[in-house]
């Protein structure tokens, strides 16, 4: 007889593994963008000539987009882990 065994993502491990790469997501986020304005300085114009919340707009982007993409990647694995195992 199987034992139940909980969904990996319904679970507080895997909230916490969810969480773990929205951080990552996130602080690769912050490092792209630091990257991407130091070695290209038009973007670093645009961003000085843009007002007062560019940087701000261009920071959140980044992150939030880096740290949903890694979010969803992290789900797949999750779930394809459960699947093997």
């Amino acid at each position: 007889m199987r034992t139940k065994k909980s969904p990996g993502l319904v679970s507080s491990r895997g909230a916490m593994k969810l969480m773990a790469h929205a951080m990552m997501g996130a602080a690769l986020g912050l490092s792209f963008g630091l990257i991407l304005t130091v070695i290209n300085p038009v973007v670093a114009a645009l961003i000085q000539n843009g007002g007062s919340s560019a940087p701000l707009v261009f920071v959140v982007t980044l992150v939030t987009t880096f740290a949903i993409g890694a979010t969803l990647t992290g789900m797949v694995f999750i779930l394809a882990e459960d699947n093997e195992s």
